[in-house]
């Protein structure tokens, strides 16, 4: 990691370890965005910063300001959870349920277009 020469940054001393040597890499942290109010909250990216308050602010530079936003979440990279690839089939449906899977109702892109088209909220 290069040193930042922006005075506001090294007043921090965030580029020594432990130890008061060298230098560290800064954790990762996943951005997740939110559009919109009422929308899905979506993973947009990931940001490296030494904290999670910090994170939120490089998040909101990098994801922010570039669309339409209401609210960043950040998250540790490593407080995230997974199943993985080798667990998949536990999520398979029962061929006979295949009302639960949304592909067979096309009625909401229906009311999308009708708004679309009407000019209504």
């Amino acid at each position: 990691m290069e040193k930042s020469l922006d005075p506001r940054v090294r007043r921090l001393d965030l580029y020594k370890d432990k130890d008061g040597g060298g230098e560290q890499q800064w954790p990762t942290y996943e951005v997740f965005h939110q559009a919109k109010k009422g929308k899905q909250v979506v993973h947009c990216g990931i940001v490296h910063a030494p904290s999670p308050e910090l994170a939120l602010v490089f998040a909101k530079e990098q994801y922010g300001r570039r669309q339409t936003t209401t609210d960043l979440w950040v998250v540790k990279t490593t407080d995230v959870f997974t199943l993985g690839h080798e667990l998949e089939d536990i999520f398979d449906t029962t061929p006979e349920k295949t009302f639960r899977d949304p592909g067979a109702y096309k009625v909401r892109d229906r009311i999308e277009k009708y708004k679309a088209e009407h000019g209504t909220k």
